[in-house]
């Protein structure tokens, strides 16, 4: 791992790959960390030809901590009354500022959940930044967004115990919750990723921050319809955190996009996934313009 400055913060990445082939930019979700995309699923891209970075989000993993700016105050937030310490758009210039640092002058632009916000983010605001667009399991922000089933949506504000046992059982529990109905939830695997993430960050402030940085939020469709590059919509049939009608409203606002929807999954990327979701990001890449690419 490494680390690099941007937008004035420090920033955990890692890169995968040949620097000599094409960039692609991960960008993970709500309270997550760059090692949440599953070793797998980026082999499956570096073995597509892309040369991969993926980095953790200001407030999250080992990236910079907004201390300073307190605790969230999700209860009004959720009241219609958000005070974001930063907001999705603040985030998308830390995406963009990671390219900076590396020098890339234009990547595709993958997200997950609140990654795939801030993903097309990026392709709004940072056009020249983004060479093709990726949103898997998000959705269009404000009063355009789906919300999530009771049992899914309260798992973003109910609070683990105090002890390590207590937040990983947690953790392997909201992933259930999360998982499509027709994939096998293995607890053991689910379990070992989890204890992997707590022991390398642990940090709800940080997650409370990101959560009201979301609901403030507003509506991205009338900007979504002025993207312009090869756009991929990726939903899960069974998601009930981002109910896949999020997913749909995404595609059909921006020109021409591709969407692909795997019946059974939920709020996750199984590993039975992996190859078609490559494979559809691989051809994505290939409609960027040859100029854009070079």
């Amino acid at each position: 791992m490494a680390r690099l400055k941007a937008n004035g913060l420090e920033i955990e990445y890692e890169v995968h790959g040949d620097p000599k082939n094409q960039p692609l930019l991960l960008i993970m979700g709500l309270g997550a960390q760059l090692i949440t995309w599953d070793e797998g699923f980026v082999d499956e891209l570096v073995k597509r030809g892309f040369y991969v970075i993926r980095y953790d989000n200001r407030d999250s993993g080992l990236s910079s901590r907004m201390e300073s700016a307190g605790p969230a105050d999700i209860a009004a937030a959720y009241a219609g009354n958000a005070q974001p310490a930063y907001t999705l758009e603040d985030l998308a210039d830390d995406a963009a500022g990671v390219l900076d640092a590396l020098h890339i002058p234009a990547a595709h632009i993958v997200g997950a959940s609140m990654g795939g916000f801030i993903a097309q983010l990026v392709a709004i605001k940072h056009p020249d930044h983004t060479l093709s667009l990726t949103s898997i399991m998000s959705g269009p922000g404000g009063h355009d967004a789906i919300p999530p089933t009771p049992e899914a949506g309260a798992f973003l504000v109910r609070a683990p115990g105090p002890t390590r046992e207590e937040r990983i059982a947690f953790g392997v529990e909201s992933r259930r919750v999360f998982a499509g109905v027709q994939n096998p939830f293995d607890p053991e695997a689910e379990r070992a990723k989890v204890e992997r993430l707590y022991d390398r960050s642990y940090y709800p402030l940080g997650f409370g921050r990101q959560l009201v940085a979301i609901l403030a939020s507003t509506t991205r469709i009338p900007a979504l319809k002025l993207v312009k590059v090869p756009t991929l919509v990726v939903h899960g049939a069974d998601d009930p955190l981002v109910p896949p009608e999020n997913g749909r409203r995404v595609a059909a606002a921006v020109p021409g996009a591709r969407y692909l929807e795997f019946a059974g999954a939920g709020h996750n990327l199984p590993p039975n996934t992996w190859g078609d979701v490559a494979d559809a990001i691989s051809e994505t890449a290939r409609q960027a313009s040859p100029a854009a690419r070079s």
